[in-house]
C-alpha cells in the first residue's frame, strides 16, 4: 500500500470539500487515514489459502455450521462501510478446517473494497477450493451505510445474500435445515 499517495489523496479530498487542512483537528488526518486504510484493506494482500490449508481429518461427514461471524467491509461503489454477520455451513468430505479459519476467511474478503454479492460467492468458492467439501452455503446479512447516510436514507435496512455450491445447490431440505439452525 502506498501511504504517501493515500495521504496526498486525503489532503486533496479535504481541500476539495473546502476544509482547511492545516487546522488543528485535521493536520494529522491524512496520516491517520493512511494507517487506517492499511488495516481495513489488509485483505488485498492476504492469501485466503494460508488460513484454509490447515485441516483435520474426520470420520463422519456431518454438517458444520458457524454463524454470527461479524464482519466489516467497504463498499467499492461509495467507499462507505457495510457491516453485518456471516454464516457458513458445509458438509465435509473427510476433512474440516479449524473454526477460527472460517471466520478468518470471511475477514480476508471483507477487508477489500467489495460488494456484498461478490464477497458471498468468494467465501463459498474459497471453501470449496481449499476444503473440497461435498457442498457449502454462505449467507451474509449486512447494513450498508450508503443506504443509511445518503441516497435513499433507509437506516436499519439490511441486505441478505446467499451462495450455494455442491450439494447445497440441489438439496433444498439441507438448505432449510441450515436456515433453521441459523435462527437458534
Amino acid at each position: 500500500m502506498n501511504q504517501e499517495k493515500i495521504k496526498q489523496a486525503v489532503t486533496l479530498l479535504l481541500e476539495g470539500i473546502g476544509e482547511d487542512v492545516n487546522r488543528e483537528g485535521l493536520i494529522d488526518t491524512p496520516d491517520r487515514i493512511a494507517r487506517m486504510y492499511e488495516e481495513i484493506f489488509s485483505g488485498l494482500t492476504e492469501d485466503v489459502g494460508a488460513h484454509l490449508e490447515k485441516t483435520f481429518t474426520v470420520e463422519h461427514n456431518e454438517l458444520v455450521l458457524e454463524k454470527d461471524i461479524t464482519f466489516y467491509s467497504t463498499c467499492e461503489h461509495h467507499l462507505m462501510p457495510f457491516y453485518g454477520k456471516a454464516c457458513i455451513a458445509y458438509i465435509p468430505n473427510g476433512k474440516v478446517a479449524g473454526l477460527s479459519k472460517l471466520a478468518r476467511t470471511v475477514e480476508v474478503f471483507a477487508k477489500r473494497p467489495q460488494i456484498q454479492e461478490k464477497m458471498t460467492g468468494q467465501i463459498a468458492d474459497a471453501i470449496m477450493e481449499y476444503l473440497q467439501p461435498q457442498g457449502v452455503m454462505v449467507v451474509l446479512e449486512a447494513e450498508h451505510m450508503c443506504m443509511t447516510m445518503r441516497g435513499v436514507k433507509k437506516p436499519g435496512s439490511k441486505t441478505a445474500t446467499i451462495a450455494t455450491r455442491g450439494i447445497f445447490d440441489t438439496d433444498e431440505s439441507l438448505q432449510n435445515k441450515c436456515f433453521q439452525m441459523m435462527k437458534l
